[in-house]
């Protein structure tokens, strides 16, 4: 990547280390000890705190937070939020380090996280406040969500919801069969045409947002593509769900999508299973790349999105 910043959040911690990503600069790895998690996860037990008990008992995602915190200090919540509001970075990756593959854990500790971040959002998908969704090689959804063999277009989350999405976690839970299928990723900063599109007076122009029926959001949702936060440009966008209204419209958002798929500061991420990555949904885009054809794949991953709190 082309930008070189100070890593400001890099530092050593109660049991967790904050280092800078492998694959760019603008994000950081996090890696708690594996002892630390394995204690996270059995006082979690301990107090019979499962997925059930997260999604019938809002309280309880904050209390295992808390435990987390308890844990590897009261700092780590901090450096999580100071990063992800970080206009150079805005992003970090985490990962419980193979101590379990228990998948069920898995949405215990992406939760205990989000929770240090935010608040996340009622996910209508799929009725509650996170999503679980698989990747096969035959698919008959109604968006690109599931489609294995072809490229999910970057784009930004919570477009047709008039609730706000200033975050969002992706966590692969399961991957056998595949090769391919990278997260693809790119900061608003590193797009080389982010002035020609943001000055352009389309970028300003509230489009129309409706979902597709597997959404279960019936609304619709007009919005700017282009809106500043503390003087700097964010975006809301996502080609599938987005209705222009003339020919002029549609040529603008069409070169706007096909500027950032071949831009060169497209991050291809590969994240291991049972890792997350958590980005600032207003100044990063995200999409994956195709998979490789083979009949027994299978991915499924986890999505949190959700808003910040003071």
């Amino acid at each position: 990547m082309g930008v070189t910043k100070e890593l400001k959040f890099i530092k050593k911690g109660k049991g967790y280390e904050v280092k800078s990503h492998p694959q760019t600069d603008r994000l950081y790895h996090i890696q708690i000890g594996k002892e630390e998690i394995a204690k996270f996860l059995a006082k979690v037990e301990e107090k019979g705190i499962g997925v059930q008990a997260l999604e019938y008992t809002p309280y309880q995602r904050l209390v295992i937070s808390s435990i987390l915190l308890d844990i590897v200090g009261e700092d780590f919540g901090e450096i999580l939020r100071g990063i992800i509001h970080d206009r150079e970075s805005g992003g970090f990756t985490i990962g419980l380090e193979g101590v379990t593959e228990d998948t069920d854990e898995y949405v215990i500790f992406a939760t205990a996280v989000t929770h240090l971040v935010g608040m996340p959002n009622f996910d209508a998908m799929t009725g509650k406040y996170y999503a679980r969704f698989t990747v096969k090689h035959t698919d008959d959804s109604d968006s690109y969500l599931r489609q294995a063999y072809r490229l999910f277009t970057l784009h930004t989350d919570g477009t047709f919801v008039d609730e706000p999405t200033d975050w969002l976690l992706m966590m692969k839970m399961i991957e056998e069969n595949a090769v391919g299928g990278e997260s693809r990723l790119i900061h608003l900063d590193d797009w080389k045409d982010l002035d020609k599109f943001a000055n352009n007076p389309l970028g300003k122009h509230k489009f129309t947002y409706i979902a597709p029926p597997s959404k279960n959001v019936t609304q619709t949702v007009d919005r700017p593509t282009f809106f500043n936060v503390n003087d700097k440009p964010c975006i809301c966008f996502i080609d599938q769900f987005v209705y222009p209204e003339t020919i002029e419209q549609a040529k603008y958002l069409e070169e706007l999508s096909a500027s950032l798929e071949s831009d060169e500061n497209v991050v291809e991420l590969k994240l291991p299973v049972g890792d997350l990555v958590v980005l600032n949904n207003l100044f990063w885009m995200h999409g994956r790349a195709a998979f490789e054809v083979n009949p027994d794949l299978n991915r499924e991953l986890m999505r949190q999105r959700g808003r910040f709190v003071e």
